[in-house]
C-alpha cells in the first residue's frame, strides 16, 4: 500500500522544459494520473493565462471544496488533501504547472484502502470543470 508520504514525486527536469515527473499509481483503482497510460489516466487542466493566474484561479476552485486542506508548496506546484464527509478518509493531490505547454498535470490518489468509487476521478474532473468555467468567464 503506498502512503501519503509516498503518493508523490514531483520534479521539473533540469535543462528540459516542460518536463513533469509524477510518480506512478498503484494497482488499485483508487488514483488518477495526467501522466499514466492505463486505466488511471485522466486529461491535464489546460491553461492560457499566466502560470500566477492559472494558480490563483485553481487555488480559488480548491477554496470552494469542502474539507479541503491547501498545503504550501513551491512557485510551480499546489497541494492539496481532501477529506472524505463520513469517514473522513484523506486523498492526497498535487498540481504541477507546465508553462510549456500550458497544462496543469496532476496526481490524485486516496492514502489508505483499494477501492474509491471513482471519488477522486470525478473530484478531479470537477475541478478541471470549474477552473474551465472560471477560465472561460473571464474570457467574456
Amino acid at each position: 500500500m503506498i502512503h501519503g508520504a509516498l503518493f508523490l514525486v514531483m520534479g521539473l527536469a533540469t535543462g528540459t522544459a516542460g518536463a513533469v515527473s509524477l510518480a506512478p499509481c498503484p494497482s488499485s483503482p483508487n488514483c488518477v494520473s495526467t501522466l499514466a497510460t492505463d486505466s488511471h489516466a485522466i486529461a491535464p487542466i489546460r491553461y492560457t493565462s499566466t502560470r500566477l493566474e492559472a494558480m490563483q484561479r485553481l487555488l480559488s476552485v480548491l477554496r470552494a471544496i469542502p474539507r479541503t486542506t491547501i498545503i504550501p508548496s513551491g512557485d510551480d506546484s499546489v497541494r492539496a488533501e481532501f477529506r472524505t464527509r463520513v469517514f473522513r478518509f484523506t486523498d492526497d493531490a498535487h498540481f504541477v504547472f507546465d508553462d510549456q505547454s500550458r497544462t496543469i498535470h496532476f496526481r490524485s490518489a486516496s492514502r489508505v484502502g483499494y477501492s474509491d468509487l471513482g471519488v477522486n476521478r470525478r473530484r478531479m474532473e470537477g475541478i478541471r470543470k470549474a477552473f474551465d468555467e472560471f477560465q472561460a468567464s473571464k474570457k467574456r
